[in-house]
């Protein structure tokens, strides 16, 4: 049977530096949980430390959390990517590390980069400055997410700075997006008509949480499906077998 499922697909945890401290694991999903958001995904900027956690975490909320992350291309172009299983999103880790350039953060310029444990205990810092493009293409990035059986999608599209269209002024044809995503600040049934380029693709809207007022206040998608897995996404943004997502 369909149901919606209620989705926030961009949230930032404190492993980001530019999210606040009290973007811990457990602390996200207690909120998403009080909130009766169904679906997360945590999208650490090019780093997934605090994924595994905030699935340890979101053990008996009723809260799914989906491994992602927010991955910053050469072109300066971020893109959400989202797994099914942790072990998918490691492999993805391993990709992002091989390609990661040799830049240690600032916490005083950037912010802390805080790996936290289910438990809201801090457990270490992350060294390497996360607000950093890789060396790894735009296609390259998409290519090699979907070979590990994950999705893409086009982060905030409607931004004068870090989206495909800013970079890029267009989306090329042989890149395999899943979806782009809108702010707050549009409508997801203008989005078509303010970005042409974006003409056929699916939309969706997320909080790109980066504090928990954001989370409880940012716009959600809701997803008509079976059940809050990542496959199921997929069918619900293709319009599928009646699934499908509204925003």
């Amino acid at each position: 049977m369909l149901r919606s499922f209620i989705t926030d697909l961009h949230v930032h945890s404190a492993l980001s530096p530019c999210a606040a401290v009290e973007m811990t694991p457990r602390n996200i999903v207690w909120n998403a949980a009080a909130q009766g958001i169904d679906i997360i995904a945590i999208t650490d900027h090019n780093a997934a430390d605090n994924v595994a956690a905030a699935m340890e975490a979101a053990k008996d909320t009723g809260v799914i959390v989906l491994p992602g992350m927010e991955v910053e291309t050469k072109e300066e172009i971020h893109i959400l990517v989202l797994f099914e299983k942790i072990r998918q999103l490691r492999a993805w880790q391993r990709f992002v590390d091989e390609h990661r350039l040799d830049l240690i953060n600032d916490e005083r310029r950037f912010g802390a980069q805080f790996i936290i444990d289910a438990e809201d205990n801090l457990v270490g810092v992350r060294p390497e400055l996360l607000l950093a493009p890789l060396a790894a293409g735009l296609k390259e990035v998409t290519d090699k997410a979907a070979e590990l059986g994950g999705i893409a999608i086009a982060s905030h599209i409607d931004r004068p700075a870090y989206s495909i269209l800013s970079q890029l002024g267009f989306i090329p044809h042989d890149i395999s997006l899943a979806a782009v995503e809108v702010t707050r600040r549009v409508r997801p049934s203008d989005a078509e008509r303010l970005f042409p380029a974006i003409a056929g693709r699916p939309v969706i809207t997320a909080s790109d949480a980066h504090t928990i007022e954001d989370l409880v206040t940012g716009p959600k998608t809701a997803f008509y499906m079976e059940e809050p897995t990542l496959k199921e996404i997929q069918m619900a943004l293709q319009g599928l077998h009646g699934r499908k997502a509204v925003v």
